[in-house]
C-alpha cells in the first residue's frame, strides 16, 4: 500500500493530461514504445573497465524481445579477466537484460560493460537500431574475421627508442621495416587464425606458418629490418 504524507493527503487533486507514453525508440527496423524490457530488441555493443583500471572488456550482446540470445566477451590486459569471461558467457545467455544488469559478472570490467551496453540498447542507440529484424543469432562472430581471434592491437613504445608493433589487426608481427630515417614503413606478419586453422586441418606446422605470413605498406622498400620483440 502506496503511504503519502499528510501534506499531500490534504491536495485536491489535478488530472493529468497526456497520456501519450514514451518516446519511441528505433529496434531492428521499428519504432517501438518501450514499457517492458521484453520490449527491447538488439545487437549492441559495451566497453567496461575495472577500479584500478588494469583491464579491459568488450561485450556484444544480440538481445530479442529482451532475451539475450548471443553473448560474445573479450577481454584484454588481465589474465584473470579471460577466466572471468568465460564465467560470464555461461551466465550471460538465456537471461533477461534486467536479470543481466543485476547479476554479477564476475568481473568489474564486464560489469560495467553489460552497464554500457544496457544504456545503448534502451535507448535504442544500436548497431541494428534502422536493420529490418536486426541480425541473426551468431552474428557477433563475424566480427572475429578469419579463425575467430578478437582484433588486437599492442604497440609498445619509449622516447629513448621509439616504437615497437607487437600485433596488429592483421597479426602477430614478425618484423619491422624501416627506411633510412629509421621509421617504419611496413612491416611483415603472420595470420595466426588462418595459421592454427591450417593446422587443425592436418597441415605441417611449419608450412602452414610459413604460407600466412604476410606483409604490409612498404615493407620491401624497406633500407633495415627488425625483430620488434628482440631488436
Amino acid at each position: 500500500m502506496i503511504q503519502y504524507s499528510e501534506a499531500v493527503e490534504a491536495m485536491c487533486p489535478v488530472t493529468k493530461g497526456p497520456h501519450h507514453g514514451p518516446a519511441p525508440i528505433p529496434e531492428e527496423g521499428r519504432w517501438v514504445k518501450a514499457y517492458e524490457i521484453k520490449d527491447i530488441s538488439g545487437l549492441s555493443h559495451g566497453i567496461g573497465w575495472c577500479a584500478p583500471q588494469q583491464g579491459m572488456c568488450k561485450l556484444t550482446l544480440n538481445v530479442k524481445d529482451g532475451i539475450i540470445e548471443e553473448a560474445l566477451v573479450e577481454t584484454c590486459g588481465c589474465s584473470g579477466m579471460t577466466h572471468s569471461a568465460a564465467m560470464a558467457g555461461e551466465i550471460l545467455q538465456g537471461k533477461t537484460l534486467l536479470e543481466a544488469l543485476n547479476t554479477d559478472l564476475v568481473c568489474d570490467a564486464i560489469n560495467v560493460a553489460m552497464r554500457e551496453i544496457f544504456k545503448q540498447l534502451v535507448y535504442g542507440r544500436t548497431q541494428t537500431a534502422f536493420s529490418e529484424d536486426g541480425l541473426p543469432i551468431g552474428a557477433s562472430l563475424d566480427d572475429l574475421g578469419k579463425g575467430l581471434r578478437s582484433q588486437i592491437g599492442t604497440i609498445f613504445a619509449t622516447k629513448a627508442k621509439g616504437v615497437r608493433y607487437l600485433e596488429m589487426a592483421e597479426g602477430y608481427i614478425l618484423e619491422l621495416g624501416l627506411d633510412a630515417n629509421s621509421e617504419i614503413i611496413g612491416y611483415k606478419f603472420v595470420h595466426l587464425g588462418k595459421m592454427m586453422d591450417a593446422i587443425r586441418a592436418g597441415k605441417d606446422p611449419k608450412a602452414a606458418y610459413e604460407a600466412n605470413i604476410k606483409t604490409y605498406g612498404r615493407y620491401d622498400e624497406a633500407v633495415k629490418y627488425i625483430d620488434p620483440r628482440k631488436d
